[in-house]
Formats: structure tokens, sequence, C-alpha cells
């Protein structure tokens, strides 16, 4: 569950496009103004609306996510390499998001291909483990690392840090494990005072 709430994370800045392009508020400032009525004013927003959900999804997803360190009961693991990847942010931005922008969203069948392709698109990012290179956490500070480290039971080569913070060669961190190979990290409570 928590990787389908990060794809609705990496999907805000869509979600908020789509509300700026879609929403339908009439706005009349003469003095005979009326009410076109909240039934109407709603069927006219039904993807607004939709977006809004995907986004207060993607806001309860974050702080999961964000807060998630504090229960972390794996042992620390240290640093042994490391490498910033942070331009797969980029690629799922320019993949994704830029393209799905520019559907007709007046058109039925456009509005049912586009739901067809969110739906694909979500289970392709959880499938493949693509949920790491998400642009909202970009956006909010966070950062891709490849690293090879020393965990409890042993050496672990290829694995994916997100973290908040500047990560970098024999620094120990807590973390949470997302996936096989991918974790969410931060530099472990000791050891943050010696590096500041």
């Amino acid at each position: 569950m928590r990787k389908i709430g990060l794809f609705f994370l990496s999907m805000w800045l869509f979600f908020a496009l789509t509300i700026i392009i879609t929403g339908h508020i009439p706005l009349y400032y003469k003095s005979d103004w009326a009410f076109i009525g909240w039934e109407e004013l709603l069927c006219k927003n039904i993807i607004p609306l939709l977006c809004l959900a995907g986004i207060l999804i993607g806001i309860y997803s974050y702080f999961d996510f964000r807060f998630s360190l504090k229960d972390a009961t794996n042992m620390p693991f240290t640093i042994k390499k490391i490498e910033g990847i942070n331009y797969e942010h980029l690629t799922f931005l320019t993949t994704y998001i830029v393209p799905l922008v520019c559907f007709n969203f007046d058109n039925t069948r456009y509005q049912i291909v586009l739901l067809f392709l969110l739906i694909v698109i979500c289970a392709i990012y959880v499938k493949t483990d693509l949920f790491y290179a998400n642009p909202t956490l970009a956006l909010l500070g966070f950062k891709i690392y490849k690293i090879d480290g020393n965990f409890e039971d042993g050496a672990r080569e290829g694995i994916i840090l997100i973290s908040k913070e500047n990560l970098s060669k024999d620094i120990r961190c807590d973390y949470i494990k997302l996936d096989e190979r991918i974790y969410y990290a931060k530099i472990k409570q000791n050891d943050q005072n010696t590096t500041n």
C-alpha cells in the first residue's frame, strides 16, 4: 500500500495542473448573479475533484513516508560506496507527467483512456520499483542515492536509498525497507551530531 501511496504522491504535479486546466468555476460579477447550484457545480468538476482526492491521498502518503523512520527496528548499516542518482526524478517527470497533461479532458473517450493509463502506470510503477523516482519527493527536498553498505547480515551492493539528508561514505544510517533493494534512510542520531 505504501508504494501505491507514493505513486499518488509522485502524481501531485499532474493532479495540480489538471485541476487548473479542467476546473469550472463560473465567475460573474454583475448584480443579477445567481448560484448555479451544487449539483451542477459538482457535475462540471468531477475530474478536478478526483484530482483533489489524489492530492489528499498523496499528502497522507507523504506524512506516512516522512515519519515512518520513527518505527525503524532494523540495525543501522554503514555506507561504503555512494553515488547520487537524482536525475531519476527528471526521467519520471518527462516520461509520465508532461505527456498526460496534454490530454483532451473534455472528451469522454479521452477521459476513459486517461483513467486506464493512470492505472497501467501505477501498476508499472509498483511492479518495477520505480516509486523511488518520485519528482514530488525531489521538490520536497529528498535525494536518491545508490550505495554499497555493510549491514547486520553482511555486505549488500546496489541498494537505492531515499533520504532527506545529505549522505556520504562511512556514515551509519537507520532505515526502513520499502522493497528488496530500496530503503528510506536517515543518518543515525548519534552519528548526526558528529557530521554537523
